[in-house]
């Protein structure tokens, strides 16, 4: 506690009209977004390379950004530090009666959708006359494929879903094929939204085999990485640049690649 109330001093001396930093002064909610999220990347990097030092630094990174638009709000008369920690508190105790309030569950399943079902009367306590669906609070700013997931999940959760998978896989060889008669077609438009329609349907289908697409995508990336790097050693080993080669030759250090690289 007297860490946390030391950083609130700080930020409050950073912000102080006269005394304070000016970079810090010029800041607001809205300029405050983009280093927000780059923190929190940086605090899941930290904790994909499994360096744990690095974490503890990053996660003091973010905390900073909390206390930041904490002062901002405190400035404004919004709110302050201590309501966004009570209002944290009060949420995980609402939303974990098996722990606080004696609930017990049978399984999993009845944990999670009673978690859900504290989520949605959350949402619902919010909501107003112009604001009335229940995809409210989704972020906007979210990866695009984050959205895409958290948006299926919040209209299945309602009863908008495939019972089965199997629908899921024709659909996306549905979209697939929308996909190729959108390029014949040549309308670049056209190509473009179907293009999303079938990214869509692919996170659908993520969702439904139980994988989160975001780290399947990640994943995915670091391999492509390896095997492309991979191909990259081998074409300079033959003193020749990528451009040098022809795609077949290319192509089967890739092959190569997937075989020597499979343990990895």
């Amino acid at each position: 506690m007297e860490n946390t109330r030391k950083l609130l001093e700080i930020m409050a001396q950073l912000r102080h009209p006269e005394k304070g930093c000016s970079w810090d002064l010029k800041q607001d909610f809205n300029s405050l977004i983009p280093y927000t999220i780059e923190e929190a990347y940086e605090v899941a990097d930290a904790i994909e390379r499994n360096d744990l030092d690095d974490l503890q630094s990053e996660l003091g990174d973010l905390l900073l950004q909390v206390a930041f638009h904490s002062r901002l709000a405190e400035e404004q008369g919004l709110f302050d530090f201590d309501q966004v920690s009570k209002g944290i508190c009060q949420k995980l105790v609402r939303r974990h009666p098996h722990v606080f309030a004696g609930k017990k569950f049978s399984n999993d399943e009845e944990r999670k959708q009673a978690w859900e079902a504290a989520k949605a009367q959350e949402r619902k306590d919010k909501i107003t006359q112009d604001s009335d669906s229940i995809l409210d609070g989704i972020a906007l700013n979210l990866p695009a494929l984050m959205q895409c997931e958290k948006t299926l999940s919040r209209a299945a959760s309602h009863g908008f879903d495939w019972p089965e998978t199997p629908p899921v896989f024709s659909k996306v060889i549905e979209e697939l094929n929308e996909v190729q008669e959108a390029w014949e077609s040549g309308d670049q438009v056209h190509i473009q939204e179907e293009i999303g329609d079938l990214l869509l349907v692919v996170v659908n289908l993520a969702r439904h085999l139980k994988v989160n697409p975001e780290m399947a995508l990640k994943e995915g990336n670091k391999k492509f990485s390896r095997r492309f790097q991979y191909i990259e050693q081998r074409v300079s080993e033959s003193g020749r640049e990528l451009r040098d080669c022809e795609l077949e030759e290319l192509d089967a250090y890739w092959e190569e690649a997937k075989v020597v690289l499979k343990k990895y």
